[in-house]
């Protein structure tokens, strides 16, 4: 069966909300509005009904019944995706499935460090439930106020603590999935080691919703640092920051916890256009860099570890300037100045974005080579890098030149990304470190990968969802 290509009949849509009752079935478009439209207004999207289950055996109901009629279905969570992945599209023929009903923690368990959460739990609420237990789970994201489990799971969602922790699919010990046809695939377990056969759950973390609907999880857990610190440090170079990194994580080890790398132009759009932020250090550098560590000893030792990684950092000629946070604080607002790096180019103007990653000794090539193809495209374009050094992320973003226009630089997106993109390609990088595939990069995935891999994709799209129900049009 192939999924339908006519409008929805207007009694199957009466089906569908009677699983989940006209309360939880929005069909007004005043309703429908926020779940179609994503955070980059790139991709509009228009749905006859929106589905709000409060059960796994309402969203089984769901599929099942989806699966039966060959209805297109988009799940989505918190709707901050940045590739467009948890958006229908314009047809009206795909309904919307919001996983925010689903959102208990049904469990923290401080012995086995995991804790079993819905999908629709928002990452914020979810790490003051688990700080409240004494525990804390890594994942750290801009928009942790708002976006849900399952789509961080969904898209496989970094962050700032990958660097020491890894990304949400190392983070998720088990999975329950609605599957295309209703069954469920509960896999709910807190193992550790468990070498039985393929690793199913692996198939649905990361798989933006096109093999299965995740409903809940289990994520590990670690234990709450005992001593935490901060430091903002101003540097010459890329190449400084990359050997700053190498001392810090040979004198830190593992108590390096975050290493973000930040250009001078962005940090400039953060002081200039979002509210109550300064800059940390007096003196201008053209490269910043945000540093971390964390200790399961003591706050004095983090503090000693910090205080010699910069040392060694200023003997070295390496840091131009520092600070640590003096109190928490002052540490708060050096993360949120970092966090609000991606709003504070919204009122430039028009933005050309990329979520790439190459091996971490690439970076400063990578910067420096993609400058050089930028500025031969727009010599006057502004470039916003700022990333997750420590494990090769970069948001390589270009800003259009002050006060020019804006529809004319966007029609440089093919051509800019293509530049940068080739040299990626060319460091054997990656495309999408951490946003995803979604309908931005489909078709940059299909014309770039290798047939065998895309061949793959297929078969495993094909066995799990014959159908072709499940978010079609998304990564492949």
């Amino acid at each position: 069966m192939t999924h339908n290509s006519t409008p929805l009949d207007p009694a199957l849509l009466d089906r569908f909300a009677a699983i989940v009752g006209e309360r939880h079935a929005l069909r007004e478009a005043a309703d429908i509005e926020p779940f179609v439209t994503e955070r980059r207004g790139r991709y509009p999207g228009v749905t006859p009904l929106v589905l709000r289950p409060g059960s796994v055996d309402e969203v089984s109901r769901i599929m099942k019944l989806a699966s039966e009629t060959g209805t297109p279905v988009v799940p989505q969570g918190g709707n901050t995706g940045l590739v467009g992945a948890q958006v229908p599209d314009r047809s009206g023929t795909q309904i919307v499935l919001s996983l925010s009903r689903l959102n208990r923690i049904r469990e923290i368990d401080t012995l086995s460090n995991t804790a079993t959460v819905e999908a629709g739990v928002i990452l914020e609420k979810l790490h003051e439930a688990v700080d409240a237990a004494g525990r804390l789970f890594p994942l750290s994201l801009g928009s942790q106020g708002s976006c849900e489990i399952g789509g961080n799971l969904s898209s496989n969602a970094g962050g700032t603590g990958v660097l020491a922790y890894g990304n949400a699919r190392e983070l998720c010990l088990g999975v329950e999935v609605v599957l295309p046809t209703g069954e469920v695939f509960d896999d709910l377990r807190k193992l550790k080691k468990d070498n039985t056969g393929y690793d199913l759950k692996d198939l649905f973390v990361g798989a933006e919703g096109t093999l299965g609907v995740i409903t809940a999880a289990v994520l590990k857990l670690f234990p709450k640092p005992k001593g935490r610190e901060v430091a903002w440090v101003g540097l010459s170079s890329p190449e400084a920051a990359l050997e700053l990194f190498s001392r810090a994580t040979d004198q830190a080890g593992s108590g390096l916890t975050a290493f973000e790398l930040i250009s001078d132009m962005v940090l400039g759009f953060a002081v200039r256009n979002v509210s109550d932020t300064t800059r940390p250090l007096q003196s201008d550098w053209p490269w910043h860099v945000l540093i971390e560590i964390s200790s399961g000893r003591s706050a004095e030792d983090a503090r000693q570890l910090m205080e010699e990684v910069l040392t060694s950092g200023f003997e070295a000629e390496l840091v131009g300037d520092a600070v640590i946070a003096a109190n928490l604080a002052q540490a708060v607002a050096f993360w949120r100045l970092r966090e609000s790096l991606s709003d504070a180019q919204r009122p430039e103007g028009g933005s050309i974005k990329h979520d790439i990653s190459v091996p971490v000794v690439s970076i400063p090539a990578f910067i420096e080579r993609a400058s050089h193809a930028v500025v031969s495209i727009c010599p006057e374009a502004r470039i916003a890098c700022f990333g997750h050094m420590g494990d090769g992320n970069l948001h390589y973003n270009i800003s259009q030149p002050a006060g020019g226009d804006t529809a004319a630089f966007l029609d440089l997106y093919p051509v800019m990304n293509k530049a940068v993109h080739d040299i990626v390609r060319d460091m054997n990088g990656s495309i999408s470190a951490e946003h995803g595939i979604g309908q931005m990069k489909r078709e940059e995935l299909i014309a770039t990968s290798q047939p065998i891999a895309i061949d793959l994709m297929h078969r495993v799209k094909k066995a799990f969802d014959p159908a072709g129900i499940m978010n079609p049009g998304k990564v492949i």
